[in-house]
């Protein structure tokens, strides 16, 4: 039985047709998976069908029996609840007043019944298997700690039909598997669950269909048995993708040994212990790690955001005092964040703004701009990183999480940097976008950069680096050369 319907939906923002007649359908007790390159308009028809866009124009059935979805708060009444991709829980707050927030329990004189609140959060945390206390708060927990708390939000809503946009993005192996038993419990509930997620192997563990959305449109419906990575990857980009993993490898003699950083014994709060390594002219340096291993800890510390406790970083083999940001950047260091919107652009302010951020000195003299030469340097990374963007006056806030990473990538670049830090680069990335990121790394090490990469996808690590530090508990446990590489070795060395 269909339990969700949406034909023809259309929606346009400034510039930008977000989604053109799209349509999907889901049964009930079903897992449909969404599949798209960012801008394909997933997490778009994902906010309509939710209440938070309102659509220009189309259809929504529920249960066969068409609905008028205005607001959250519509949706909520037909049974509809959405885990966003961006983190939307309240910092100050704590865990039980995020989840109970606009429809606390009340007690008989009116007041907030925090005992109860505590209570039915406590109980949907142990569901999870999630050890932490209900009362704490939102700000004093992980990225990926406050990704499960949305994810138990939803849940606890008691919805028909759950959108869940990214939801695996900031977790580990282990939460992975709580969220996908969940899931398996929900369906025997027939519960519909709408799953966006670039990590194929994510789709083929756990959905029913696929429906692959391109250039705001869908595509195609498959039964997930019936298909494979290849004909989903053709049917996002509307190509083949050949080497997806775009470096060009020298062998290792003629790999500089030119050193442009060197980090030693170097300690810093809250667990980093005698770190020690050297990045190379033209190499990219990958670390590997579990969630909580120290290493986006260990890249704050170099970038300036973070003190050290005690250890030496040295530039060129020169030694340097790295204490703020400004000093990285004057020793051209730049870090691309692991959460871009709260600590890689300004959502609010325009493409043009962003990109040139952190280089307005350039042409700003006497308090005049020079607008040519900015707008040229804008103009220069829109299309070589290839932003979709209906100009760079556009709102960030509008474009998909691909392409706002891509600013973010832009901004960075603008900088002209010798070491390149990118702390997940292409987290809630679609393999297309990712290919581009790929290629544009190969052709930064190329011209003499030098990348620190993290990653929390191995083969990304593996396809991309030239050696491999791993982390473990605050310590490089080992670093491992290109001709000894392996999941293994790797899994073995960030477990131990």
């Amino acid at each position: 039985m269909s339990r969700l319907k949406a034909i023809d939906i259309c929606k346009k923002f400034p510039g930008v047709v977000a989604l053109d007649n799209a349509s999907l359908e889901v049964e009930s007790g079903e897992v449909l998976a969404l599949l798209g390159e960012n801008g394909a308009g997933k997490s778009t028809i994902s906010k309509i069908i939710s209440g938070v866009y309102t659509a220009d124009s189309g259809d929504i059935f529920i249960d066969n029996n068409k609905v008028q979805i205005s607001s959250v708060v519509d949706a909520e009444k037909n049974g509809i609840s959405i885990i966003h991709q961006e983190i939307m829980l309240i910092p100050e707050m704590k865990i039980f007043e995020n989840i109970f927030l606009g429809r606390e329990i009340k007690k008989k004189n009116g007041l907030a019944n925090d005992k109860e609140m505590i209570n039915k959060t406590k109980n949907f945390l142990e569901k999870f298997e999630f050890d932490i206390s209900p009362n704490a708060k939102i700000s004093k927990l992980s990225i990926a700690q406050q990704q499960m708390i949305e994810i138990i939000k939803a849940v606890s809503f008691n919805s028909n039909i759950i959108f869940m946009d990214e939801p695996t993005s900031s977790l580990t192996d282990k939460e992975v598997e709580y969220l996908f038993k969940i899931i398996m419990d929900l369906k025997e509930q027939n519960v519909s669950i709408i799953y966006i997620s670039h990590k194929l192997e994510e789709l083929f563990a756990i959905s029913d269909r696929i429906t692959v959305m391109r250039d705001g449109c869908a595509v195609g419906t498959v039964n997930t048995l019936e298909t494979n990575k290849d004909e989903l990857i053709s049917m996002m980009v509307g190509r083949t993708l050949v080497n997806y993993y775009k470096r060009t490898f020298n062998d290792s003699e003629s790999i500089s040994k030119e050193k442009v950083l060197e980090v030693k014994n170097l300690y810093g709060k809250p667990y980093l212990k005698d770190i020690n390594f050297s990045l190379y002219k033209g190499e990219i340096l990958g670390f590997a790690g579990l969630v909580g291993a120290g290493r986006s800890e260990l890249m704050k510390i170099i970038f300036g955001i973070d003190k050290k406790e005690k250890g030496e970083i040295y530039i060129d083999d020169n030694l340097v005092s790295i204490n703020t940001v400004d000093d990285a950047i004057k020793y051209r260091i730049a870090l691309l964040p692991e959460n871009r919107k709260e600590e890689g652009l300004i959502l609010e302010n325009k493409v043009g703004y962003n990109i040139t951020l952190c280089i307005l000195n350039e042409f700003i003299k006497f308090i005049k701009v020079n607008k040519i030469k900015e707008n040229s340097i804008i103009s220069k990374y829109i299309s070589r990183l290839s932003i979709k963007t209906s100009s760079s006056e556009q709102s960030v806030k509008y474009l998909s999480g691909g392409n706002q990473q891509k600013i973010v990538f832009a901004k960075w670049l603008a900088t002209s940097p010798k070491v390149l830090i990118l702390d997940e680069p292409t987290r809630g990335i679609d393999v297309g976008a990712k290919s581009e990121i790929y290629e544009i790394m190969d052709q930064l090490v190329s011209n003499g950069v030098s990348i620190i990469l993290i990653s929390s996808e191995l083969p990304e690590v593996i396809g991309m680096s030239d050696r491999i530090a791993v982390m473990h508990d605050g310590v490089i446990t080992g670093i491992i050369e290109r001709n000894e590489f392996s999941q293994e070795k790797i899994m073995h060395l960030a477990t131990s």
